[in-house]
């Protein structure tokens, strides 16, 4: 053989044993590229963000008892007036005389309204101690619907700033504590509301 022919298969061998180590160095590349890309994938979905649920709307707004949408009555003992009406946060409720109980209607509107807030309902009206029988709604001339026991629409007192309170009692000689069946707690047959009681800054109306 001659010395040409002898170079000639020497170059060859070493062509394909560098073109067998240059493939063997692209499939690791790929390889590795497709291991990268597969971590990296769920780090990305991780990072974003939870979604923000604290600004769900949708809750009932409350009535002007303090209750979710539903007004609560809830029968009671008071160490002076005897038996009464508070909400679902304990505080107490009143009638007014200027109201009228049949037909239910309500005279407290405005200035009134703003120191005795109408006990309002949009859920309906859940009862502990009171007897359905007696309790009752108007619609206001707003529209709203105001709570009504033994026909008399009820409110809360602004100046009642705890729950038991009876700051109310007797205002203007027209403001009483309401019982469980509708009527004025503290008097009784043979006493006289006491109308001579001085209004308190204003709120007997």
């Amino acid at each position: 053989m001659s010395v040409f022919s002898t170079r000639s298969l020497a170059a060859v061998a070493i062509a394909g044993a560098l073109g067998l180590g240059l493939s063997a160095c692209g499939s690791d590349s790929k390889d590795d590229g497709k291991a990268a890309g597969t971590a990296t994938q769920p780090t990305g979905q991780q990072s974003q963000p939870a979604p923000n649920t604290a600004g769900t709307p949708g809750a009932p707004a409350p009535s002007a008892n303090g209750t979710a949408g539903k007004a609560v009555l809830k029968a009671g003992t008071d160490a002076k007036l005897g038996p009464i009406v508070a909400d679902g946060a304990g505080f107490t409720l009143y009638r007014f005389d200027k109201d009228t109980a049949k037909p239910s209607k309500s005279n407290c509107e405005g200035d009134c309204l703003a120191k005795w807030p109408a006990v309002t309902t949009t859920g309906g009206v859940t009862l502990n101690g009171v007897d359905q029988s007696v309790v009752g709604s108007v619609t206001r001339s707003d529209g709203s619907t105001q709570v009504t026991i033994g026909g008399w629409p009820v409110y809360r007192f602004a100046a009642d700033t705890k729950p038991g309170e009876t700051k109310g009692q007797g205002v203007g000689g027209t403001w009483f504590a309401v019982t469980p069946d509708g009527k004025k707690a503290g008097v009784t047959a043979t006493t006289a509301p006491p109308s001579d009681k001085p209004s308190t800054g204003g709120y007997g109306y």
